[in-house]
């Protein structure tokens, strides 16, 4: 089995999702990467990476319906799930760790 790319999302691109990606990024047969939603975003999701993601995890619910809103067309064949982690954790938080490892277990 090759490599699984997988993209994680939030909003700003601070806290959930740098963490997802660190988090996973010494698994091994997965590569990873995170970027945000909102315009303010650290990383704000791009084309190129939509189109390199296996795998889109969203954190929130409002998450999916934003890249919908942003992305439709190009994701129409992409796997997307949702965690439901809410924002309110900061970067590397032990509790954020565990529930993203907890709720990746299926996916990794």
């Amino acid at each position: 089995m090759g490599v699984t790319n997988i993209l994680f999302l939030c909003s700003r691109n601070r806290r959930r999702s740098p963490t997802a990606e660190r988090v996973f990024a010494d698994r091994e047969g997965i590569e990873t990467d995170s970027a945000g939603l909102a315009p303010d975003a650290e990383v704000r999701l791009s084309l190129d990476q939509l189109q390199w993601a296996d795998l889109v995890v969203v954190m929130e619910k409002k998450h999916r319906s934003a890249l919908a809103r942003q992305f439709g067309p190009h994701i129409a064949r992409t796997r997307v799930v949702c965690l439901d982690i809410p924002d309110r954790y900061d970067f590397m938080d032990p509790e954020l760790i565990e529930q993203l490892e907890r709720k990746m277990a299926r996916y990794v």
